[in-house]
């Protein structure tokens, strides 16, 4: 029986993950910026697939809001640090891919007999009236793709969907069809159409999102409820035969939180752990949605989430994981303010207070000395920042003479802080400086404090 449980880690293992991926961090609900864009990485409602060692990340772009951007895909060898790598796909001058067009949810899989990787969608307009799929194929899996066409499968209805590659190979649509239910259908050989029907959940499920995983002869289906851009109690079933019977549907995140107010995406193996990938999405402000990525425990026929980590690692290679390390704090207040930068009430902030006017006309400065951690080895610095615009805002940070930009997403409101990552080598030692600026003249978010592993 497949089972991850954090007491069972060995401290063997979890020495060893540390000693190789130092204290890299999963920070869920923050900006995540890519390491050679300098923005937030942009791949909501998707999936990561794991080839030659390195993890691909495909997803939407939603930068400029709900109107289809491109599908983009990012690299990690560790799942923490993403690259940029390109636009899958992007927007054409008319057709399925046009302006003010819809596509959510691409997901890919390989099929070994036509050597393609081949991506279903959702395509529709504007007002969400055509509720179709779109198939486009490519020779790589972050290549450019050829967009086949779109269709309603088997004649139904399909708006949020996912795909599922079964062990024998076999693949299959996971559909929401809004008038007859979840539905699950069996593809052709090619991957490239519907070929039938599998399984219909009916219409006493209200269920989007889908997602699925086999454990140990389990077929695993995640969803959510219909409740639009707004979180719920996602749930899942299981069944051992995509046909049924399937069980009652049960949430595995503590009823209330709404799945920690995110939304399935996609459920990754890694090692022989599983990891929960979902969206927080902000419907009024697309651009500043964030990924919530957790430990999913699966045992059995059950599977539960109870932790709800800020942060957390992950051995990108066995899948053994747990919380994120003990941290020194460092108020933004009491750095080394200059050019301006000034400390600035923050009802939510720690102390409440933080260090403002950074960048802008004045180039406000501010430096941390004296940073204290044991780590020699990269690690995670989360940024707790204050942003008050509906944009993002830019800094260019400098960690022991090395320099990185990073993005800083819109906060809640103007008293809540929100965190930014800042992947670093640090010395053993009190030695480290970090020094904040802004970016050609533009203001960097209020900075509350830095949250510094201490090993």
């Amino acid at each position: 029986m497949l089972q991850f449980i954090l007491k069972s880690i060995s401290l063997t293992s979890l020495l060893l993950a540390t000693s190789v991926y130092g204290s890299l961090q999963i920070v869920p609900g923050a900006t995540w910026t890519a390491t050679n864009t300098g923005k937030h990485v942009q791949a909501h409602g998707g999936s990561i697939t794991k080839v030659n060692g390195l993890y691909y990340l495909i997803g939407e772009n939603k930068e400029n809001g709900s109107a289809f951007q491109a599908v983009s895909c990012y690299s990690s060898p560790d799942l923490v640090q993403w690259t940029f790598v390109n636009n899958l796909l992007s927007v054409q001058s008319s057709g399925d891919l046009g302006p003010n067009r819809v596509l959510e949810r691409p997901k890919v899989i390989y099929n070994s007999g036509t050597s393609q990787w081949v991506m279903w969608m959702h395509i529709d307009s504007s007002n969400y009236g055509e509720a179709k799929v779109g198939v486009a194929t490519s020779s790589s899996i972050c290549g450019s793709y050829s967009y086949i066409r779109s269709f309603q499968p088997l004649g139904y209805q399909s708006r949020d969907m996912g795909l599922f590659k079964d062990t024998d190979g076999t693949a299959y649509l996971l559909t929401e069809d809004r008038q007859n239910g979840l539905r699950i259908d069996k593809l052709t050989s090619n991957y490239l159409d519907v070929a039938s029907a599998t399984y219909n959940f009916g219409m006493s499920a209200d269920f989007e999102a889908p997602a699925m995983v086999k454990v140990n002869g389990v077929y695993f289906m995640f969803a959510s409820h219909l409740t639009g851009w707004d979180t719920n109690d996602n749930v899942y079933t299981t069944a051992t035969n995509l046909a049924g019977p399937w069980a009652s549907w049960k949430t595995f995140a503590p009823s209330g939180t709404r799945t920690y107010d995110s939304q399935t995406t996609f459920v990754l193996q890694v090692g022989n752990s599983f990891m929960y990938m979902g969206d927080r999405w902000f419907s009024s402000n697309l651009m500043r949605s964030s990924y919530i990525w957790l430990p999913l425990t699966i045992s059995g026929t059950t599977a539960t989430m109870n932790n709800n980590y800020v942060n957390w690692v992950i051995d990108p290679n066995s899948g053994t994981w747990g919380p994120g390390p003990s941290e020194n704090s460092y108020e933004g207040e009491s750095a080394t303010l200059s050019n301006g930068a000034k400390s600035v009430s923050c009802s939510g902030c720690s102390g409440s207070k933080a260090a403002g006017y950074v960048g802008g006309s004045s180039n406000g400065i501010v430096k941390f000395g004296s940073v204290s951690s044991n780590s020699s080895v990269k690690t995670t610095i989360r940024i707790k920042h204050e942003n008050g615009d509906t944009t993002q805002r830019y800094a260019d940070i400098t960690v022991n003479g090395q320099t990185q930009r990073i993005a800083f997403l819109p906060t809640t409101d103007g008293n809540t802080p929100g965190s930014s990552t800042l992947h670093v080598n640090l010395n053993s030692g009190s030695s480290n400086t970090v020094q904040i600026v802004g970016v050609s003249g533009g203001r960097v978010s209020d900075i509350d404090r830095l949250m510094v592993p201490v090993s």
